[in-house]
């Protein structure tokens, strides 16, 4: 990924952690950066692997930085 993932993650609201991920909402409409659109959540997987089970249907944009996946979601 080619953005600063501390500066993106200090402008985010954290809601949930656990041993694999941790979560944050975009309160502030920050700008996904694979498709420059604003995003909801953004999905921090600190496990490898990890599985996610949606509740429900999310588009998706995903990014890799030092072997952790970012999963930014977008409301239909």
């Amino acid at each position: 990924m080619d953005t600063d993932t501390d500066e993106l993650l200090a402008s985010l609201t954290p809601r949930e952690e656990n041993s694999a991920i941790k979560t944050y909402q975009n309160t502030v409409s920050v700008a996904c950066p694979a498709c420059d659109e604003p995003f909801d959540d953004l999905v921090v997987c600190k496990q490898n692997p990890t599985s996610l089970n949606l509740s429900k249907q999310l588009d998706l944009c995903v990014g890799v930085e030092d072997e952790q996946a970012f999963i930014f979601t977008h409301k239909p």
